[in-house]
């Protein structure tokens, strides 16, 4: 069975990355700017912090994003009143200068440069990005690594979510893995999911006299499935639901699972304590949110993979976020890594 067999080619057609590149408001996206023209377009505020000249002068230093990457912007005449007035999140329409500064493109914001929108003032499509890759190839490989599987009461679990549960399939499909942090975009979770499955499918490999392949394989399947309801795309971007506020996607992942197996017949106890063991400990620590800490092989491997592929992709989206083209840069002090992230020219031979 095929991804469009289950939903269906007019909702195939709408997640479509062609389909996301029309530019309906006509102001430019960031990867449309050069240096040397001046600018009037919208973006998000995705990061802002006050900093000090030499000679004492404070000034705002703002990064602005859309959904194509972001671009670095000073505002030399407003800094602490607009710093007061916007938050991260904040739409705003800005003009300014495009100038080239340490190789990057740099907005020198004009005075009285930065005009916040309201919802409806604004098109919300500008900041909701999608994933690069083929969702129907990704989803058609999710498919057909579970009829891989062996062991029946595993594969007859995976297939009850994740091919008879039409509503889940099409909310999976585009859910976002994140609001901000990684994978933040239609079609985020199904990629870092895929992700986290080929490295598990790796480790299962390196590993075969010390894990359980196929079951280390179906918590990599099953460990996020609750940011299905966890988070919302709205006209103002990704919201965390009120359910994923108060209850969160590990305890909502691990409802999906109780209410799947209590309809199945026979499903071992001791399988489903394991599989939920998964769920409930991939975030590895309690300080990061897991109700318990690792403790099989199988749930320890299953935590480093699901951090490895959410590292990797935050380091990748801030390249891709703030690059420009520099031949090698620093990033932005970015808060959810703590840390500023070299940035090098991937396409260089040095």
């Amino acid at each position: 069975m095929k991804l469009r067999d289950i939903i269906g080619n007019d909702i195939l057609n709408q997640i479509n990355p062609e389909h996301d590149k029309a530019n309906k408001d006509g102001y430019p996206f960031v990867s449309d700017l050069r240096p040397g023209s001046t600018l009037l377009s919208v973006f998000k505020v995705y990061s802002k912090r006050i900093q000090e000249a030499r000679d004492g002068k404070k000034f705002l230093l703002l990064t602005l994003s859309d959904k194509t990457g972001a671009i670095r912007a000073i505002d030399w005449f407003n800094a602490e009143a607009n710093d007061a007035r916007l938050d991260q999140g904040t739409a705003v329409r800005v003009s300014g200068k495009l100038v080239l500064y340490e190789d990057r493109i740099q907005l020198n914001i004009d005075p009285d440069g930065i005009q916040i929108l309201e919802a409806g003032q604004y098109d919300p499509e500008r900041f909701l990005a999608i994933t690069s890759k083929d969702i129907s190839k990704m989803y058609d490989e999710l498919l057909g690594t579970i009829n891989g599987i062996v062991n029946e009461n595993i594969k007859t679990l995976l297939l009850e979510i994740f091919q008879n549960d039409r509503k889940f399939v099409e909310k999976f499909i585009v859910s976002p893995a994140a609001a901000k942090v990684h994978h933040a975009y239609k079609g985020g979770l199904l990629e870092h999911t895929m992700s986290v499955v080929e490295l598990c499918q790796f480790f299962a490999r390196k590993y075969s006299d010390s894990l359980n392949g196929e079951l280390l394989i179906a918590g990599a399947l099953l460990h996020d499935i609750g940011k299905v309801y966890e988070y919302a795309i709205t006209q103002t971007g990704i919201d965390r639901t009120n359910e994923g506020e108060l209850v969160g996607h590990i305890a909502m992942g691990i409802e999906i699972i109780n209410k799947v197996i209590s309809k199945l017949t026979g499903f071992p106890r001791y399988l489903q304590t394991e599989i939920k063991h998964l769920l409930l400990s991939h975030h590895g620590e309690m300080e990061w949110g897991s109700p318990v800490v690792p403790k099989t092989t199988e749930a320890i491997v299953l935590h480093m993979a699901d951090d490895l592929d959410s590292k990797v992709a935050q380091f990748r989206e801030i390249e891709d976020r703030e690059f420009n083209g520099a031949s090698a840069s620093w990033s932005n002090y970015d808060r959810f890594l703590n840390r500023r992230v070299f940035m090098r020219n991937r396409k260089s031979s040095d």
